[in-house]
């Protein structure tokens, strides 16, 4: 199966098995399902709307939603139309959101499922036109509506596989975010070989819940179940999100830090861990634990579970490990098409993203940044050929991150060559790896080392919803801190750590709408106060 684009993929399916369900979405508490004919025509059928449009060839039309069926279909009668998607965060403040729009020159605008619409709607140009998703419909124009009575496009438009087919704008953790370009032959490129090395196939249940804005979420759960002819459930909110996960129970699974750090947090509020360690140890009641935590969780049937996006504590792999759940890392970038490094379920090594994929090629500079060749390269920034060319040279991508590869080419993350900074003394400190280590404890949600201006590095900490239940935090976290400074150099030893009473959110911009921690927004809150922590050699609860 070598098609060169995703449109190759729909109408494949279409044709050998058109009364096969797709997409799987709940609404109010009720699925509903569309097959691989009721998707084709929906697609069609918008396309054909689009086209009635007369819109430039190759104009950009964005689609801010959080995921849901009509994200899918959208983004896919967009390609037949003959335009360019541009995929929003559904978390973006106007602010941005208006930034994004005006710098892709978006015409056209699909507004779906949201939770705060109302602090985001004046960031849209008042030129652009905006069709809102069925269920979740705004003061637009809805799709239903729009394709009564529109004659579907027929026929099968072949695409070149050179073509822009999105502009993906990152999440931004410096500066504004910026426009990544990528043909139909990128997606298809890491789609077909990323499934291929992964055992991606046939008869797949993928579950759909981080933004298809993200270029891990469209390629893993767009991409791949087009390709693979598989199914997709969705999930309705964050109140239904565990039900849901459970119904769906998927073969397939991405998830975040974050979301291990839930499922870690809400297994140990009804076992605690004394308990949870006691009956792992007898083992027929220990085959019965396991089961009854994956089937709760809906990984009972997960034959790929992958983490990525930000680094994920090795204590955590290996907790879940014991429970019979053993969790991949990946490691790639919107600028890669999600290419680059990724963990096999029966070749597994704690602490490292895995071996490069097939036809990805991989080494380091001088300063031991990542440096990533294959055929799935974006096409550079949109409007920016400077920093295009700063990440791109000779062919090579310059990731931003610092690595190390094993004897054996398992890659491991060693922080981002931008992130280190300088203390007092002048001494370089790379705060990624120590804040691996601190974020171990399950009582630390979040955690930044900082240090700049002072003689030693000292920690900020945002403690996690258990921790702030619970009276006896601070000497466990007084504990991981010495544990953690044994194994630092001297000049790396955290001088202490303080819990901040701030909760940092994609809303307040001290997360990326990735989830990344924005680094300068935290200096610029924080560094004032420095000198002044510093001076009280103990952990701070502000």
């Amino acid at each position: 199966m070598n098609n060169l684009t995703t449109l190759d993929w729909l109408y494949k399916w279409e044709k050998e098995k058109p009364n096969s369900i797709y997409l799987s979405q709940p609404i109010n508490g009720v699925w509903h399902n569309w097959t691989f004919y009721d998707f084709g025509q929906e697609v069609r059928k918008m396309a054909a709307y689009i086209r009635s449009l007369n819109l430039k060839k190759n104009s950009k039309i964005g689609i801010l939603s959080k995921n849901c069926a009509h994200w899918i279909m959208s983004d896919l009668a967009i390609m037949l139309s003959g335009h360019i998607s541009v995929p929003l965060y559904p978390n973006l403040n106007s602010e941005s959101l208006n930034k994004i729009l005006l710098h892709s020159e978006t015409q056209l605008l699909f507004v779906g499922k949201l939770d705060n619409f109302d602090l985001m709607k004046d960031g849209i140009p008042s030129n652009i036109n905006c069709i809102t998703f069925p269920f979740y419909s705004q003061d637009y124009p809805i799709w239903d509506d729009l394709i009564k009575g529109i004659q579907p496009i027929e026929d099968n438009v072949e695409k070149n596989a050179n073509e822009l087919a999105s502009i993906i704008y990152t999440s931004g953790t410096t500066g504004d975010a910026k426009g990544v370009m990528h043909s139909f032959a990128n997606f298809s490129f890491a789609t077909i070989n990323a499934s291929k090395s992964l055992e991606i196939v046939n008869r797949e249940i993928f579950f759909s819940y981080l933004p298809l804005s993200h270029i891990a979420e469209r390629l893993l759960i767009e991409m791949c179940s087009l390709y693979t002819g598989s199914r997709v459930y969705f999930a309705e909110s964050l109140e239904t999100f565990a039900a849901n996960l459970s119904y769906a129970s998927p073969t397939v699974f991405l998830g975040v830090p974050r979301i291990w750090t839930k499922f870690q947090q809400g297994i140990l509020l009804k076992l605690p861990q004394k308990k949870l360690d006691i009956l792992l140890k007898i083992p027929f009641v220990s085959l019965l634990i396991k089961n009854k935590i994956k089937k709760g969780l809906g990984l009972k049937r997960a034959n790929n579970v992958f983490t990525g996006a930000a680094p994920t504590p090795i204590a955590t792999i290996n907790w879940f490990a014991k429970l019979g759940i053993f969790i991949q890392e990946a490691y790639a970038m919107t600028e890669n098409t999600c290419y680059s490094h990724v963990t096999l379920k029966d070749n597994i090594r704690v602490g490292y993203v895995g071996q490069a994929l097939p036809k990805c090629e991989v080494k380091f500079s001088q300063e031991k940044e990542i440096l990533i060749k294959h055929e799935a390269l974006m096409l550079g920034y949109y409007k920016d050929i400077d920093k295009t060319n700063e990440i791109i040279k000779d062919g090579w991508l310059h990731t931003g991150d610092e690595g190390e590869i094993d004897k054996d080419g398992f890659l491991r993350i060693t922080g981002r060559v931008k992130d280190i900074f300088k203390t007092s003394k002048a001494k370089y400190i790379a705060p990624s790896p120590i804040e691996m280590k601190l974020s171990e404890n399950s009582n630390i949600e979040q955690v930044c080392v900082v240090g700049t201006g002072i003689p030693q590095p000292i920690a900020l900490v945002v403690l996690s919803d258990n921790a702030k239940k619970s009276i006896n935090y601070k000497a466990s976290i007084e504990e991981t801190l010495k544990d953690v400074n044994q194994t630092l150099d001297k000049h790396e030893v955290i001088h202490n750590l303080i819990v901040v009473d701030d909760v940092w959110t994609v809303e307040n911009k001290f997360l990326t709408p990735s989830m990344k921690i924005k680094r300068k927004t935290i200096e610029k809150k924080y560094q004032a106060n420095y000198s002044t922590w510093y001076d009280q050699n103990t952990i701070i609860v502000l």
